[in-house]
């Protein structure tokens, strides 16, 4: 199985499509007691197919379904324990994966002398999907983009750009990359728990806010690695899309897939995202 690195870049909307909805009071710590997320439909399970494949540099016309699978209902497990509310259409596709995961592992069907191969790829319909997607989201990007550019001018005339050091937007799937990876540790260290008064999320809130008071940007581990439980990890994760939702601070990464970092935002101007093209230089 060929993987092959992507280069391309395009131009999306900053602020993930994230709300955060207040909920009833309950038991489970593991869990907000205050809060739950929703991702909008535009942040649907194509993004997260599309995501993981950029994420793992995967051809995408050649993705290892087993691998694919594996990871997506890894993301899917940790929004659940988020409380992340999940439209059907990320269920659908879980059921897709698992279908054409069950196909390849049967045998092909025997050809008869002289009949053509008509064992088609599983894959191929998927795979279809992910492209138009793509094209899709490439126009929307472009005029999104323009639109930012053109208001810019005209409201806020030209504007100093340091192409030395781009920067990358980080969306919802970013920062539960990052949350993935410190949740794993948490759950292999010999004990997170700590006997502590419950921090709420007016505390949390008002932390990550004093941090950005004294610094202009910090590292959304730093965070992280303040926790001292595993529902106070949620709340901190939550306390992020909280403050991108309010337009508060904006998450960056110096590269993809790199290191994000909380940002004050000193104006109303958002940053403008940069993703990966997932066609191959082959095609």
């Amino acid at each position: 199985m060929t993987e092959k690195k992507t280069s391309a870049t395009h131009a999306t909307p900053a602020t993930p499509a994230i709300t955060v909805d207040e909920m009833p009071d309950r038991d489970d710590d593991a869990k907000s007691d205050d809060y739950r997320v929703r991702i909008e439909a535009f942040e649907g399970p194509l993004d997260l197919l599309l995501f993981l494949i950029r994420k793992d540099e995967i051809d995408i016309y050649d993705i290892p379904i087993s691998h694919i699978t594996e990871q997506y209902l890894e993301y899917l497990n940790i929004m659940e324990q988020l409380d992340i509310s999940l439209a059907g259409d990320f269920l659908v596709m879980a059921a897709t994966l698992i279908y054409i995961k069950s196909k390849m592992l049967l045998p092909p069907e025997p050809k008869l002398e002289g009949e053509e191969d008509l064992n088609e790829d599983p894959r191929a319909e998927l795979v279809e999907r992910l492209l138009e997607y793509q094209k899709f989201k490439a126009a929307a990007n472009m005029f999104y983009t323009r639109a930012q550019i053109e208001a810019a001018c005209y409201t806020r005339g030209e504007i100093e750009t340091d192409t030395s050091n781009p920067e990358v937007s980080a969306t919802v799937f970013d920062l539960l990359r990052v949350f993935r990876e410190i949740l794993k540790r948490a759950e292999s260290a010999v004990e997170m728990e700590i006997h502590r008064d419950e921090i709420t999320m007016a505390e949390k809130l008002a932390q990550i806010n004093k941090l950005l008071s004294e610094r202009f940007e910090i590292n959304v581990r730093e965070l992280f690695d303040l926790a001292h439980s595993k529902r106070e990890l949620i709340l901190t994760f939550l306390a992020f899309l909280e403050l991108v939702k309010d337009a508060s601070i904006r998450l960056i990464q110096r590269e993809l897939f790199g290191e994000i970092f909380a940002r004050r935002r000193l104006d109303s101007l958002p940053i403008v995202e940069m993703e990966n093209d997932l066609t191959t230089h082959d095609e």
